[in-house]
């Protein structure tokens, strides 16, 4: 009888264990894919200044761009936690969204192929970050799911992991057209 007793006190224990370090694997995939959208973020932000400058060469009265981009570009660098780099990013995007209706202004600037590789630069990154931004997504998702399903939810609790924030971008500043003043 102690054998039997034994046995199932052991088989739960591993029972636990594996749910545990199952919920601890997709915390870390969270985690890791949070990472790859903060690295094409970084390559992002170490492109801006170099297209920034460029604009400015052509557009030197769109200063208020200029400091918007800046900011945002600081506001990233100097975040503490996700939500504060998601928020950083989306003033960021929407930034540069007006920083490219400001160059669609000037024939010349469109022309130059510094502006032009930068751009090309700048766009690739976008999609890489697009791409891991769904990556993300879909380890939050995965992650979420397996905190909400019992029995893992018990043991979640027991050990206080939390939900993750998805990636979302600010739904109202993406549908507004950018505003440019001259």
């Amino acid at each position: 009888m102690g054998w039997i007793v034994l046995i199932i006190i052991l088989v739960l224990a591993f029972w636990l264990v594996g749910i545990y370090n199952g919920l601890i694997q997709s915390k870390n995939k969270v985690n890791s894919a949070f990472a790859q959208i903060d690295t094409q973020l970084q390559r992002r932000f170490d492109l801006i200044p170099n297209l920034v400058e460029t604009v400015k060469g052509y557009a030197s009265h769109e200063k208020e761009v200029f400091e918007k981009i800046t900011a945002a570009r600081s506001g990233y660098m100097t975040a503490h936690s996700n939500a504060e780099k998601i928020e950083a990013n989306n003033q960021l995007t929407g930034s540069l969204r007006t920083l490219y209706a400001v160059a669609e202004n000037y024939p010349d600037l469109k022309a130059n192929t510094n502006f032009s590789k930068l751009q090309d630069d700048l766009k690739g990154t976008e999609d890489k970050v697009a791409f891991a931004r769904q990556f993300y997504n879909d380890s939050v998702l995965a992650y979420n799911n397996k905190l909400a399903i019992f029995p893992n939810n018990i043991i979640a609790g027991m050990f206080h992991f939390e939900e993750a924030a998805f990636f979302k971008t600010d739904d109202e500043e993406a549908r507004k057209a950018p505003k440019v003043q001259f």
